[in-house]
């Protein structure tokens, strides 16, 4: 998206009341949205709110994510520094997930948008079914 498209965007959007400081950093922004806008970690953050929990218990309470994926989800999370591993000295070896002060710091957002999307559910559903009833395709 080139900077001038932004700037009309943003000019529009500020005179709507919503200003945007940002329109310089597009690329900045885009790297952390990569991360915290994936479904699987929005889903692993919100899980790990509640407190520490084990790779197979998120699994389980996630439901259908391979263990790939969500192995990968927790990596990219913790190079991030959105959330930590620690490794017990057990047999077999324990491992927890946790979220850092900074992952804990994401909760309020993810809270709200995950809020935001069980509220209107219902919505886009049905707003999906109308516009799959008009033919037209993506």
């Amino acid at each position: 998206m080139d900077l001038g498209h932004m700037d009309v965007t943003v000019g529009a959007d500020a005179a709507a009341g919503d200003s945007w400081p940002h329109t310089g950093n597009c690329a900045a922004m885009k790297v952390v949205l990569a991360r915290i806008g994936d479904k699987w970690a929005v889903l692993v953050v919100r899980l790990l709110g509640g407190g520490p929990l084990r790779f197979n218990e998120l699994k389980h309470r996630i439901g259908l994510v391979s263990q790939r994926m969500l192995t990968l989800t927790l990596r990219g999370l913790e190079r991030d520094g959105l959330v930590s591993r620690t490794v017990f000295p057990t047999v077999p070896p324990r491992v927890d997930y946790a979220l850092t002060p900074l992952g804990r710091s994401l909760l309020g957002p993810i809270r709200a948008l995950s809020d935001w999307a069980y509220a209107y559910h219902d919505e886009i559903v049905a707003a999906r079914e109308r516009f799959d009833a008009t033919g037209k395709t993506g």
